[in-house]
């Protein structure tokens, strides 16, 4: 799968070193570059991007205001020399985070953790039914299968997620966003802004607390109504 890429970064230098990082990269091609964001969705629209990388300060916008401002946009990879704004992009969903100056090998295991997260949500929804319906992420080096089952819950941390497992954990350098899109919505909540919970994994549910097997995770206040709705549903039996 081949991701379009677009580069909005008001300085020269900065905008060949990505050119020429993103000719080297055989699933990368360069669509078209820009100075500041204001003529980025012009070149989303027009090239159909799937990747934007995006340089902080810029003159008359600063790349994190875009992200704020904007909707619907691919992924994005934020390219800067102020490492100070990572948390701030992690929380508006980049996919990475690039301080200056980078190596080319860095940029590749962001560009590959973009690759891996357009698979996925490329594939194609599953009807939600119990079986061996699985997934594959890439973990440690290697390319793991994961049956829906088998998943009890996923934790994000920063810029990748770890999935719990009943045989244990996988590491995987995805959002928790992406993966939510993938997951069967029968089976599957988010119960938190980091995590995410196979509902029929529940045990217990102690005030704003979801006890999982060896696992306990509080349910987020803004989640809380639809949470208690989808686990709930028909069979909580009353009087």
């Amino acid at each position: 799968m081949i991701l379009n890429c677009v580069i909005i970064d008001d300085e020269p230098i900065a905008r060949k070193l990505l050119q020429e990082y993103i000719e080297e990269t055989d699933f990368l091609r360069l669509v078209g570059t820009a100075e500041n964001p204001l003529k980025i969705a012009g070149l989303i629209q027009e090239h159909q991007a799937d990747l934007v990388f995006l340089d902080i300060n810029m003159p008359k916008m600063t790349g994190l205001e875009f992200l704020r401002s904007a909707k619907n946009l691919p992924m994005v990879i934020m390219t800067t020399a102020y490492g100070q704004y990572a948390l701030e992009g992690f929380e508006l969903d980049v996919i990475d985070y690039l301080v200056k100056p980078f190596s080319l090998e860095r940029f590749l295991k962001a560009c590959h953790k973009a690759h891996e997260f357009k698979l996925l949500r490329s594939r194609k929804q599953l009807p939600d039914k119990a079986g061996d319906e699985y997934f594959f992420v890439k973990s440690n080096g290697k390319i793991e299968r994961v049956a829906f089952d088998d998943l009890i819950y996923v934790e994000a941390l920063t810029n990748y997620v770890t999935l719990h497992t009943v045989n244990g954990k996988l590491v995987t350098y995805l959002t928790i966003k992406g993966l939510m899109e993938s997951l069967p919505a029968g089976k599957f909540i988010q119960v938190h802004k980091s995590f995410i919970i196979n509902t029929d994994k529940v045990k217990t549910i102690d005030g704003n607390t979801i006890n999982l097997p060896n696992a306990s995770i509080t349910i987020g206040q803004s989640f809380r109504d639809e949470v208690m709705k989808r686990i709930l549903k028909d069979k909580f039996l009353k009087r």
